[in-house]
């Protein structure tokens, strides 16, 4: 296997859509600064001072914040064409499950998952061996998937540290095809948006056209999937509306010009710079303005096409495929609003404009590594891995909804829980609390659930109480926890600390447990 390399840590930020802005920001402060030194040096009479020395602080300091968010995220992100094989039996190399700081939130994009009719039937029903692979291994170490989403071949993941379900909010999926004329969803792309303690991000997953020659067609195939995507959200009902979206997957893009003996010499050789200016979404991006928005890190690591199966040889077989970058993770920051043309431009846009001045709730993306992993072999080609830290000042952190057990909780009698709306939302007698054991995968990974109250919709801090019937609660007991489920949202909303739901005296009648006897069993 070869070793994890680390490329230099690449920064954006939602404060400003290039360096030049960033450096303009740098200059004011700099400004600020001066006139509180001239301020102080040259005011006649104290109070006055004492009041510019105050104002002018004032606005250093906010100048200075909007760079300093208060919490720090670490996005662990995957794509892998995984040529319809199964999955390995181990993932753990490819989720770097021991790394510090931890993760908190898994993406993973795979593209050619098997979609046989047979096969792709029999996943609707139930999960696909790669979503059981990926949540078996994530679901014990408290990670829990908030969304998933399926166009045929092409398949979109999202886990969370369950201590962050509830700040996820309005989950909504959809799809893109673009294969055979659009109506064939062997290529396209899939995405997730969400709120993400109040800031919104979305994830695309695509499989843009192969071939050498069809790079214009590749980048007409992205554009499309931006423009066409949309989302039953006001203030985001487009892909690029969101504060920061990640584009990432099998996009296909091969190198140019050079010959196949080139190409492997200088992959052999360990001088992989003397192949990225033909990379073609490097040369792309230097003619597509849309393209210019995002960003990427630097190509560190071998192509991850085409290989012989189980194995880190390039293809050997007649085709003999020239090795490519086809595997990658993109992001982009939304640019600032333009300023206007001219002055009558601005008086005429001054009532509609977005506020360009500094954001309250900045967002900051930093790339830390962006590598392949060779050790897996069951596709031709190698998955690809980025991390990101995000850090962002939180727009809220407390939950919509508090819920929690009372008293004793077994299934020898009824238990009772609370909630409590604590922030008002689109409620819905739809809306349910699920019991989950300790280490459940996804919101729908229930041991039973209650509606919520029916017959009129709550207020907040209207403390409710709600009966669960002792049928329902596990006879084995546990650890446990009570989840507030949003119809509308699509999310949990509100979770409770874990508790213990002890044993029942019917699970030793029943035979399901050894009765104890002196003290042993």
């Amino acid at each position: 296997m070869d070793p994890l390399v680390d490329g230099p840590r690449v920064r954006s930020d939602s404060m400003s859509s290039s360096a030049s802005q960033g450096s303009r920001s740098k200059v004011l402060l700099r400004q600020r600064l001066s006139q509180l030194m001239t301020c102080i040096e040259d005011m006649s009479s104290d109070d006055e001072a004492s009041e510019e020395v105050s104002r002018s602080l004032d606005e250093a300091f906010q100048l200075c914040g909007h760079y300093v968010p208060t919490d720090a995220f670490r996005l662990h992100m995957v794509t892998w064409n995984v040529a319809t094989a199964e999955p390995p039996e181990d993932v753990t190399s490819l989720l770097q499950l021991d790394v510090q700081p931890p993760t908190d939130l898994y993406v993973i994009g795979l593209q050619e998952v098997n979609a046989t009719p047979v096969r792709f039937i029999s996943d609707l029903l139930a999960e696909d061996s790669w979503s059981h692979v990926f949540m078996d291994t994530l679901a014990p170490r408290g990670f829990v998937k908030v969304a998933s989403v399926r166009m045929q071949g092409l398949l979109l993941l999202v886990f969370t540290k369950q201590t962050h379900l509830p700040f996820i909010r309005n989950i909504q999926t959809t799809y893109t095809r673009t294969g055979i004329f659009g109506y064939w969803g062997n290529k396209g792309g899939v995405s997730v948006r969400f709120s993400f303690y109040g800031h919104m991000v979305c994830f695309l997953n695509c499989h843009l056209a192969a071939h050498m020659n069809y790079a214009l067609q590749r980048v007409d195939e992205f554009e499309y999937i931006l423009e066409t995507q949309d989302f039953d959200i006001t203030d985001t009902p487009q892909v690029r509306d969101h504060k920061v979206v990640f584009c990432f997957g099998d996009l296909n893009f091969r190198i140019a010009d050079h010959g196949l003996h080139f190409l492997r010499s200088s992959i052999n050789s360990g001088r992989l710079n003397l192949l990225w200016n033909k990379d073609q979404l490097t040369m792309m991006k230097k003619k597509e303005p849309f393209l210019q928005e995002f960003e990427e890190g630097p190509l560190n690591f071998k192509p991850t096409y085409k290989f012989d199966r189980n194995s880190e040889t390039y293809d050997t077989s007649g085709k003999k495929r020239k090795p490519a970058w086809t595997d990658r993770i993109l992001w982009r920051i939304k640019p600032k609003t333009p300023p206007p043309e001219d002055e009558d431009d601005a008086d005429e846009k001054a009532s509609t404009s977005t506020d360009d001045g500094p954001d309250e709730y900045p967002l900051l993306v930093t790339q830390d590594k962006y590598t392949s992993d060779m050790s897996y072999g069951v596709s031709d080609h190698k998955p690809v891995i980025a991390t990101f830290s995000l850090e962002l000042r939180k727009c809220f952190d407390m939950p919509l909804v508090h819920v929690s057990p009372l008293g004793v909780w077994s299934a020898d009698h009824d238990a009772l829980l609370n909630y409590t709306i604590q922030e008002d939302f689109m409620s819905s007698t739809w809306d349910w609390i699920g019991l989950y054991k300790v280490g459940f995968k996804s919101a729908s990974d229930y041991e039973t659930f209650v509606w919520v109250r029916e017959d009129e919709l709550p207020e907040t801090n209207e403390v409710i109480q709600v009966s669960v019937d002792k049928d329902e609660i596990p006879l084995l007991g546990g650890q446990y926890v009570l989840g507030y489920y949003s119809t509308n949202m699509q999310s949990i909303i509100g979770l409770s600390a874990s508790f213990q739901i002890l044993e029942s005296k019917r699970a030793v009648m029943e035979g399901l447990v050894p009765e104890n006897m002196n003290g042993l069993n």
